[in-house]
């Protein structure tokens, strides 16, 4: 009878811890929620600063409230700028005209920037590195890098590039990158899938001259443009730590690295490859500390033929390379095909399942953020309503700095004209890296325990050292808890005060 009270009691507890480990895998405290804004849809050209203002402001109003907590802007296309650039011209994506000026003057990156923090997100910029022209008939800016050293571009199809070759390519791109880092209050640099060009079949890249002038050491052309590829990519990453070193390098490959014809260790697809033929070797990349994080492109359905979305979402999650990983999702692709195990539904709550399953996978983000917005297939009713119910943290980049701030002081209610308000003080600071610049709300029961690990009891996040309380009839009991956030998202103890509201 001993025994079998004995067993029952373990059944018990193995149970409540299985029910508690998928609680909080189910609604984690800690997950990257991204959506991409690009910028080359025609959004903004030509249209009047007030209008394409109040248009981003809605886009995050909506995305806020659908849980994402960072933003990928899209601020570079095509070697122009959605920002105040010396280096390369206004872009056309913004005015119309490259290298016009908007008018009414603004920044759209420092507007984004400032608009993103005031929410809690995160900003990326998101930058394109090679390319310059995406049809041989747009006019560029008498300004542009290429009207001043036209021999260190090549094209290929209808487009024109920088030659990935040349030690001056390199050198203009990571002077692009150093100046937005120094000037602009970014989270993150962010780079997408557009490495090597993507192959035109029966057409060579023209870089043969190239090849020979700096190809010595290298018997294969494709390792030599690998080489070429690592080089740029390592060269951001230092000028990026040199500047601030709490600002994230990030890339969003192409979501398949090598097939298994080409290399056993590969995922078993059958489609176009980052590292044979875009350049791309985003594990060595990962492996070397090249990049901080890495969210592939996988646009794919559960039950593709040719690169299956669950194939691919276990060969990432076993290949990261201690680097943080999250899933690059299509909106539209995942609410277009039913569940294979379940065809009166979508495939949302299938691929979030299996998102959330993998330790190694930290979020996911969206493509593009205009469906998230549109609430194309009911996909933000669903963030909203399950899988994105309760606010979550960035999660902390140790690698990059694992030392919380202080704690937050004089947690204090005061009544002001403004109602009823809860202050506190920012903890002290002896370097930019611990300064305290968010902080986490949680509210709880009079007799509850006070548990941070848990998100429903976030409040908010916020940027200001004080909270409008909810103030009803002053009869009920509760106690807040308050906690600094670091740029890195590194959590500090909390500071704890009882309230009546």
């Amino acid at each position: 009878m001993a025994i079998m009270k004995l067993r029952f009691s373990l059944f018990l507890l193995l149970a409540l811890s299985f029910s508690l480990a998928m609680q909080a895998q189910k609604y984690p405290k800690r997950e990257f929620r991204a959506a991409w804004i690009q910028s080359v849809n025609g959004q903004f050209k030509g249209v009047p600063t007030d209008i394409v203002k109040q248009r981003l402001i809605d886009q995050l109003n909506s995305l806020q409230g659908a849980g994402i907590n960072a933003i990928i802007f899209q601020v570079r296309p095509a070697a122009d700028a959605l920002y105040a650039s010396k280096l390369e011209p206004w872009s056309r994506f913004l005015t119309g005209v490259q290298g016009e000026a908007p008018n009414p003057y603004w920044d759209p990156m420092e507007f984004m920037i400032d608009e993103c923090h005031k929410r809690g997100m995160e900003f990326h910029a998101w930058i394109n590195p090679y390319r310059v022209k995406t049809t041989l008939k747009t006019k560029l800016a008498s300004n542009h890098v290429y009207n001043i050293h036209p021999e260190w571009f090549v094209k290929y199809g209808d487009q024109l590039f920088f030659d990935p070759a040349l030690p001056q390519s390199r050198k203009h791109i990571c002077m692009v990158v150093s100046d937005i880092v120094a000037r602009y209050d970014v989270d993150a640099i962010h780079m997408d899938d557009y490495f090597y060009p993507y192959p035109i079949k029966g057409v060579n890249f023209p870089d043969s001259a190239s090849f020979a002038r700096y190809g010595g050491g290298f018997d294969d052309i494709g390792d030599w443009r690998r080489s070429n590829v690592n080089l740029l990519i390592k060269k951001i990453h230092e000028t990026i730590r040199d500047i601030k070193p709490w600002v994230k390098f990030g890339v969003s490959p192409f979501g398949v690295y090598r097939n298994q014809s080409s290399d056993p260790l590969g995922s078993n697809t059958q489609a176009l490859q980052n590292y044979d033929d875009l350049y791309a070797d985003v594990l060595l990349w990962a492996r070397e500390g090249w990049i901080d994080y890495n969210i592939p492109q996988l646009y794919w359905e559960i039950g593709h033929p040719r690169a299956d979305y669950q194939t691919l979402v276990d060969w990432w999650a076993r290949h990261t390379e201690n680097r943080p990983l999250f899933i690059g999702e299509s909106v539209k692709n995942t609410v277009t095909h039913a569940d294979p195990l379940n065809p009166t539904i979508n495939q949302l709550p299938r691929k979030i399942a299996l998102q959330r399953s993998y330790q190694s996978i930290g979020g996911s983000c969206q493509w593009p953020a205009s469906a998230v917005v549109e609430n194309v297939g009911n996909y933000r009713d669903a963030l909203v309503q399950e899988y994105n119910k309760y606010p979550a943290l960035v999660p902390v980049f140790d690698f990059m700095d694992n030392k919380a701030p202080g704690k937050v002081k004089k947690v204090k209610p005061v009544w002001t004209s403004d109602g009823y308000i809860l202050f506190w003080t920012a903890p002290k600071a002896k370097t930019e890296m611990d300064r305290a610049v968010q902080y986490v709300i949680y509210r709880f029961g009079a007799k509850e325990k006070v548990d941070i690990e848990d998100p429903s009891h976030i409040m908010a996040i916020t940027r200001n050292t004080f909270y409008r309380l909810p103030y009803i009839d002053g009869k009920t009991k509760y106690r807040y808890a308050v906690t600094a956030l670091d740029r890195l998202h590194n959590e500090s103890k909390s500071a704890r005060k009882k309230i009546k509201l």
